[in-house]
């Protein structure tokens, strides 16, 4: 004899199982059935259920109707966005230095295009840069909310970060159309040189006599790529025009760097409050109406003549924004050391397309400059990779 508690207990079981092997059932058999009476589904006894399938493996996913489950390492169900049965990816060895690579080789590809381009001046090919870099970060700020301004303490700094990054850029495109190719490139990476100084003069960051080794071999660099008439005499072979357009060429690549080298400190100095897509919106936006308010006191602002410059004039600000995009990826997945030492690839390619597509075959002495700047980019970007590196084991003890 049963208790009545006992029959309550087992008829709350049979309707689980019920409803249980009814939602196990597929949705269109459900539908083909019509609702039987309530007597009726009291007097049919319960449906068996189906043997259990052999569940997938800890960490497997399982397909179905109604999407993906996961299995934990502990053997319980988990949801599909949970953390439990998630693998993580194994890292491509190599695919960060790959993007240094390919960021380097479009940069150089750019540059090349520049030197093609004739009758454009550097500060129209600048604009037409900044109205792709918008036209690229626009939606990116629109999707993380951050703002066309910025927090009020940061934006002094983000003006200047501006300011100075368009100018560097104007520079250099300027550099690269009055002096060869390869000097012009070789020039602006003696950015990270000067970065360390002036960090050492403005953050008070530590500079040691590595550092002004370091330094003494980037300038010697650059005295054997300009070759100025007081040292190696008054006939300078090697050079595109002439030496005083060779020499303006030199000095704005120096200014360029050392407004480049400027902005990275300024960006030091802001950190991480600041997202990164609102740093490139200032520097496109005040660059635009710096190009512009420049190319009407100039009046320079023409457009192309024939239909193979304009393509070039797009392809110029596709190649830098693919360039950054790269360099940025590569930011993302490897150490700042490799990366800075790969980077010096763009001088490899800028000689490889300067005697393939310029017929410009460097000197000796722009190869001895060269061999000295990225020596002394190398030397800078490994120390500052063995410090950081000493650092994070420090942390970790």
């Amino acid at each position: 004899m049963l208790r009545p508690c006992s029959l309550t207990r087992q008829r709350a079981q049979r309707g689980h199982r019920g409803s249980a092997t009814a939602a196990c059932q597929p949705l269109a058999l459900r539908r083909g059935q019509s609702s039987p009476s309530r007597g009726t589904a009291a007097s049919l006894p319960p449906a068996p259920l189906p043997p259990p399938s052999p569940g997938p493996a800890p960490g497997e996913r399982q397909e179905g109707s109604g999407g993906a489950l996961l299995l934990s390492w502990q053997g319980r169900w988990a949801p599909p966005g949970s953390q439990a049965g998630t693998k993580k990816k194994a890292k491509c060895p190599g695919l960060g230095l790959f993007y240094t690579i390919l960021s380097a080789f479009l940069f150089s590809v750019a540059s090349l295009l520049l030197k093609k381009i004739e009758d454009v001046h550097s500060v129209e090919v600048s604009a037409f840069r900044c109205v792709f870099q918008m036209a690229f970060v626009l939606p990116g700020l629109i999707y993380y909310k951050t703002g066309f301004l910025g927090p009020k303490g940061k934006r002094i700094f983000l003006f200047f970060r501006g300011f100075l990054g368009s100018t560097a850029m104007v520079l250099l495109y300027y550099a690269f159309q009055v002096m060869p190719l390869a000097d012009a490139t070789v020039i602006t990476f003696t950015s990270p040189v000067f970065t360390s100084l002036l960090a050492w003069i403005f953050l008070k960051e530590k500079y040691s006599l590595w550092d002004l080794l370091f330094t003494l071999f980037a300038v010697t660099g650059v005295i054997l790529i300009a070759r100025p008439p007081f040292l190696f005499g008054s006939h300078v072979t090697g050079i595109e025009g002439s030496y005083s357009d060779h020499l303006k060429g030199t000095i704005a690549a120096i200014a360029s760097t050392l407004s480049a080298a400027s902005t990275i400190v300024i960006l030091r100095k802001v950190g991480k409050s600041v997202h990164y897509f609102l740093s490139i919106w200032y520097y496109a936006v005040i660059g635009l109406v710096g190009c512009l308010i420049a190319l009407f006191v100039l009046n320079e602002w023409r457009l192309p003549h024939c239909g193979r410059d304009r393509v070039f004039l797009i392809l110029i600000g596709l190649l830098g924004l693919g360039g950054q995009v790269f360099l940025t990826k590569a930011l993302q997945i490897e150490k700042a050391g490799p990366v800075s030492i790969m980077r010096t690839m763009d001088v490899v390619f800028a000689f490889i397309l300067q005697v393939l597509f310029l017929n410009h075959i460097p000197t000796w002495w722009t190869v001895g400059g060269a061999l000295c700047v990225v020596a002394s980019s190398c030397g800078t970007a490994i120390r500052k990779w063995r410090h950081s590196v000493k650092k994070a084991k420090q942390r970790k003890i």
